[in-house]
């Protein structure tokens, strides 16, 4: 079974982000837009407005055996409607 939404994530960056209605998640490297889209509308029962995707990678590590390579991860940017909010990331 393929994991869309793998964690929440929780910084100062996006906690500043989530006052303006966006919220960021880790997700699925093979996720699509509209599969974050579904998987957030039914996970929270909110009203997702737009998704915009960013394939990031960690950096290289130097290990006994030489250089690592480096893992590559995906977090989604999911805005809400206006006067929604998701309560996973208040008072965090």
């Amino acid at each position: 079974m393929k994991t869309i939404i793998k964690t929440p994530l929780i910084t100062e960056k996006n906690t500043n982000l989530a006052e303006s209605g966006v919220y960021v998640f880790e997700v699925g490297l093979d996720a699509s837009k509209p599969e974050i889209k579904q998987a957030v509308e039914a996970g929270f029962s909110v009203k997702v407005m737009g998704v915009r995707t960013v394939i990031c990678r960690n950096d290289m590590k130097y290990s006994k055996f030489g250089l690592t390579k480096p893992k590559k991860w995906k977090k989604a940017f999911v805005k809400l409607a206006d006067g929604q909010k998701l309560s996973l990331f208040e008072g965090a």
